[in-house]
């Protein structure tokens, strides 16, 4: 994600904090600092850092879960509002879907419960002044644990709720009437919260747009994925595209951008293998910073890539992400024999909105 820095990798999963993020962190320690000084700005942000090491902590139940099942993690990236780790899919079995769901809000579970052993007792009016310095830092740093846990159970997409509600409904309905209704759940819950947010809490009605938001494009999703059950990957990849040699330098990359009419562009090795891709946005990006003799490899990025007989729903999570522009296809020998573009997936999915009978030819 742009405009977020590395701090550092654990496993395969690298952790980005969002530069938005140190704004927060001046904003509060200077508001701390005008209302008690140095001592008050050292103790909030202290407050806030060790919250995020919370959220942090909650996003790698997930990711850790995830890898049980051989699901892939590539980033967690810490915000303002909270983390949010990229799982490269869902798993489809409900009960690996649950598993996940629900292993970031256990993680919260057990920092609360460390801290109440480490304490002793804890008043339950701490609990409720999270925002106290009188107040014991621990104590409440266990009450923000026990909301997260609270707001993440909330039966709605995106929240951990909304998945293990999923998943539940799953076990008895089917994933696509599962999704189908968790998503309206999560939108009757959105009007709700919207409209208690009316009543004097603004945050509310963020959280509510927020969650109908996600639980619409969750629905649309499954929709898709639906639509795309009983396809293979060579349904909807494209067979002529242009490609770069990986020897080529800039000047030739130009070159071909302005000769053909594609956004991505397969880079080749000599055996005719994918090596990497470049975007039109790339090249763009490339000409700021690169001469014209320079080689490509420099900025090129890389190509996943799937055999042509693979089910297309699985294309689908995959070409979510932000640096998912496109997935080569390969036979046997791993030689480039396609590409599947976002563009070429939404023009067959309409193509199976418009005419669910029809059969494809790759398909049989």
């Amino acid at each position: 994600m742009s405009w977020s820095l590395t701090i550092g990798r654990f496993g395969a999963t690298v952790v980005r904090v969002h530069l938005t993020f140190f704004l927060l962190l001046a904003w509060i320690g200077v508001s701390a600092w005008q209302q008690g000084g140095p001592a008050a700005a050292r103790d909030s942000l202290l407050f806030i850092l060790l919250i995020f090491l919370c959220v942090t902590l909650h996003e790698f139940g997930h990711i850790l879960m995830a890898r049980r099942f051989g699901i892939e993690t590539p980033d967690v990236i810490l915000l303002p509002i909270g983390g949010v780790a990229r799982i490269s899919r869902m798993p489809e079995k409900p009960s690996q879907e649950l598993a996940v769901a629900i292993a970031g809000p256990l993680v919260n579970v057990a920092i609360a419960l460390l801290i109440f052993l480490v304490l002793g007792t804890i008043e339950s009016a701490s609990l409720a002044h999270i925002d106290d310095p009188r107040v014991s830092l621990f104590a409440r740093l266990a009450a923000v644990n026990i909301f997260i846990v609270l707001f993440n159970l909330i039966p709605a997409f995106p929240m951990d709720g909304g998945r293990v509600l999923h998943a539940l409904l799953a076990m008895r309905l089917g994933p696509a009437r599962a999704t189908q209704v968790a998503a309206n759940l999560g939108q009757v819950l959105a009007f709700a919260l919207g409209f208690l947010g009316l009543f004097g809490n603004p945050l509310l009605i963020f959280i509510a747009i927020f969650v109908y938001i996600a639980a619409g494009s969750e629905a649309q999703m499954s929709a898709f994925k639906e639509m795309a059950r009983g396809l293979i990957v060579a349904d909807a990849m494209e067979t002529h595209f242009t490609t770069i040699p990986i020897e080529a330098s800039l000047g030739d990359a130009i070159d071909t951008l302005l000769a053909a009419g594609q956004n991505e562009f397969p880079i080749l090795d000599a055996f005719g293998k994918p090596a990497g891709l470049l975007r039109r946005d790339d090249l763009f990006s490339a000409l700021k910073a690169y001469d014209r003799d320079a080689g490509i490899t420099g900025f090129m990025r890389p190509l996943e890539t799937m055999r042509q007989k693979a089910p297309l729903d699985s294309v689908i999570d995959r070409l979510q992400g932000p640096q998912a522009a496109a997935i080569g296809v390969t036979d046997a020998d791993g030689v480039l024999i396609g590409i599947v573009t976002r563009e070429n997936l939404g023009e067959m999915l309409i193509i199976k909105t418009l005419r669910p009978d029809w059969r494809f030819r790759r398909s049989g």
